[in-house]
């Protein structure tokens, strides 16, 4: 049943708007990569194998890019992957393929039960995209995908933590090392996929049909978990938005049980915590505007302003979105302040969403403000040629 997906991605024929798809992967993958090269991650994993590296550093600021009906990090996973081995857009879109249907089958109740579904589907998928940039036929893509199976894992616990982008890496570098043994002709039984599909739960079989990644990727504008995608934007569409927070007196947030999933930090101490807390998604919309980077570090999640504002929000879980995924439902902020003022804004879709596509003024500003100016027409022109020296030349300690 699952190695029916190899048989997929042997014969992909990619389609214009693939191939555009995969475009936009590869610039937003690279600036989001680099521009984490000053991250402790990228220092501790140099002299490991790069698309261990790779996808560790391109997932630690979780700037990267989400397929949500599979709730997974597609791009970060299958770019590190097709770049480790020298592959292109085929390849990748490829990975991005079976790991978007590898997830979407696997459903929410896998990631509901605390499965990290970025590396359990994510390590079949790498080894998708590193097997056809290798040349692998569909023999070798199943064998590569069974071979993969034993890291195919990684939990929720980890979000906030070193952890969380670390078992992305693992899982990246565990696809690799799969196709890599199966080019070189290591055997595997194809139906451990299947065994596996069982165990951790997979709800439907996968359906090989659509364009390359059904549903397309959402681009994410602020540098934190895409469940604060959304309350971002509400906080920021308050009528009193710009009014002085220090008149805040109470903050409510209501939002469908499923956009809590991710979100296991209540009241965090550091920058990564931060970026999975609903409380601090409203804190630092509420303080900073448009939250970039500068607002997910530990000292930015330490500020006094920031704790006052956290002890005054509440949170209010509907239960009814469970089954409808991250962006189920919407999200409502409701602001009070001592005077009597309140300020109020719902949503469904945040912008970046592929039915709200982040525009190309909003990706270029991303670009730059992960690169800077200087690089950001660089690497808004770079080709997956070029991609794999550009990592290497920028990350720390090779």
């Amino acid at each position: 049943m699952i190695a029916r997906l190899a048989d997929w991605a042997a014969a992909l024929d990619p389609r214009d708007a693939d191939l555009e798809l995969a475009r936009t992967a590869l610039v937003d993958t690279a600036a989001v990569t680099l521009a984490a090269a000053g991250e402790p991650v990228a220092a501790m994993t140099a002299g490991l194998p790069e698309p261990l590296r790779w996808a560790a550093t391109g997932h630690v600021l979780d700037f990267d890019d989400v397929h949500l009906p599979s709730t997974s990090h597609i791009s970060v996973v299958c770019v590190s992957a097709t770049l480790a081995c020298g592959g292109g857009p085929r390849a990748y879109l490829a990975g991005a393929g079976v790991m978007a249907r590898l997830g979407t089958a696997l459903g929410w109740t896998h990631y509901g039960s605390g499965w990290h579904t970025t590396c359990t589907a994510g390590a079949p998928a790498a080894a998708v995209a590193a097997g056809v940039a290798l040349g692998l036929d569909e023999d070798g893509l199943r064998r590569a995908m069974a071979l993969a199976v034993p890291a195919a894992g990684g939990v929720q616990r980890a979000f906030g933590t070193s952890g969380k982008s670390l078992q992305v890496g693992f899982a990246a570098d565990a696809g690799v090392r799969a196709a890599r043994l199966a080019a070189a002709g290591a055997t595997a039984d194809p139906t451990a996929l299947d065994d596996w599909f069982a165990l951790v739960g997979g709800e439907s079989a996968p359906e090989p049909a659509g364009p390359a990644v059904p549903g397309g990727l959402a681009v994410k504008l602020h540098p934190c978990c895409y469940a604060m995608q959304r309350p971002i934007s509400a906080a920021r569409e308050l009528p009193g938005g710009a009014r002085p927070v220090e008149g805040i007196s109470r903050i409510t947030v209501t939002t469908p049980e499923a956009g809590m999933q991710p979100l296991i930090h209540r009241r965090p101490r550091t920058g990564l915590e931060a970026k999975f807390s609903m409380e601090y998604a409203v804190a630092t919309a509420l303080l900073d505007g448009f939250p970039g980077m500068a607002d997910f570090t530990d000292a930015a999640a330490a500020r006094p302003e920031v704790r006052r504002l956290l002890e005054r929000t509440e949170v209010r879980v509907l239960p009814d979105g469970a089954a409808q995924g991250l962006m189920g439902g919407e999200t409502r902020v409701v602001v009070e302040r001592s005077g009597g003022e309140r300020d109020e804004a719902a949503l469904e879709l945040p912008q970046g969403h592929p039915q709200r596509p982040a525009t190309a003024a909003e990706l270029a500003a991303k670009v730059a403000a992960c690169v800077g100016e200087e690089r950001a027409a660089q690497v808004a022109e770079l080709t997956w040629e070029a991609a794999p020296q550009l990592l290497r030349d920028t990350l720390p300690g090779r």
